[in-house]
């Protein structure tokens, strides 16, 4: 009788088990951890055999072709450092890695990515410290920081900013970048501001078609807020103000551009939709200078991110409605020259 056909001993965990865990995809350490041996994986993982080698180290419990969803966990088990639980913890058994580029898009429900199903290579985004190389499917990204992951069917994926960055890094069609860049904000997937930071820290902002379509989407991106701030003022029941305006001291210096005015209650509001350039800090200086010196003015400032508009208009309104009620309890604000902007 040949070895092949010499029976091995019994796994402590019958292996009907195993195949239910993660989707049916394990790594050879957690095979080794039920006890079973090297042999008996070998002896399974034969052609024909009812297991199969789907990336280094990582299984697969059956011979059929692999799932979407047991391809992502197969490369979350290769690019995933495990990280020992705390007692009475769940175990974390991919480490810091999280799926991200056009397989986290489409996770996050992307119209414009492409199925998983039509996906040769899922990216992994792991720490830059990590030593491993692609393999397979898995498509490793490096990371000096890691963002905080968003779990999707059970696994941590990045969050959609930075996902788009990763896409785009990997990415040469214009068209599909820009459909992708839109759907971001359209999608209320995130802020304009949040993604061209992403892009702007992967050094994407230097090419040609990225800009194009990063200065398309910051139009709209304000078009989208300055319509949310209007909403903001007629669902709050909040009197009418002046819209975009410029404010100047008479026969003076100019004070800067406001996108809300309150005349009669000297209240300004601000939209912050910056995004961040290598001018950044230079700007948000001037932001400063500006506000404060509205303030000496007696000019009440309300400073609103696209962000807060989005997730607590309420919240917000009633920030503007108290800063108009408290106009009554301050001194006159100097004479200022209000111009269309």
């Amino acid at each position: 009788m040949t070895q092949r056909n010499t029976p091995l001993p019994p796994s402590p965990l019958p292996l009907g088990r195993l195949a239910d865990v993660r989707r049916r995809v394990v790594s050879g350490a957690q095979l080794r951890t039920q006890g079973v041996a090297p042999a008996r994986v070998a002896e399974q993982c034969r052609p024909g055999g009812a297991w199969q080698l789907l990336l280094p180290g990582v299984y697969l419990l059956h011979s059929g072709p692999p799932t979407s969803e047991e391809r992502l966990h197969a490369t979350l088990l290769y690019a995933g450092r495990p990280v020992l639980p705390a007692p009475r913890q769940e175990p974390a058994p991919y480490g810091e890695a999280m799926i991200t580029g056009l397989a986290a898009l489409a996770l996050h429900g992307f119209s414009a990515a492409p199925p998983l199903t039509a996906l040769e290579l899922i990216d992994v985004l792991v720490p830059r410290t990590r030593r491993l190389r692609s393999a397979g499917c898995a498509r490793l990204v490096r990371g000096h920081t890691l963002p905080r992951a968003q779990e999707i069917t059970g696994m941590p994926v990045a969050p959609a900013p930075r996902a788009v960055a990763d896409a785009v890094a990997q990415l040469d069609d214009p068209q599909l970048i820009g459909r992708l860049l839109t759907e971001a904000v359209r999608g209320d997937h995130c802020e304009p501001a949040a993604l061209v930071r992403e892009l702007n820290d992967a050094r994407l902002l230097d090419r040609p078609h990225v800009v194009t379509a990063v200065d398309d989407l910051l139009a709209e991106g304000r078009a989208l807020t300055e319509g949310r701030l209007y909403a903001l003022v007629r669902d709050g029941g909040l009197p009418d103000p002046l819209w975009n305006v410029d404010l100047r001291m008479p026969g003076g210096p100019h004070l800067g551009g406001v996108d809300a005015y309150w005349p009669e209650q000297a209240v300004a509001v601000e939209l912050d939709t910056r995004a961040p350039r290598q001018d950044e800090d230079a700007e948000w200086s001037q932001y400063v200078r500006k506000r404060e010196h509205l303030e000496r003015l007696g000019i009440t400032v309300v400073h609103l991110t696209p962000r807060k508009l989005r997730e607590a208009p309420e919240q917000q309104a009633t920030v503007v409605r108290t800063a108009l009620m408290a106009a009554a309890d301050r001194e006159p604000a100097a004479y200022v020259v209000v111009l269309p902007r």
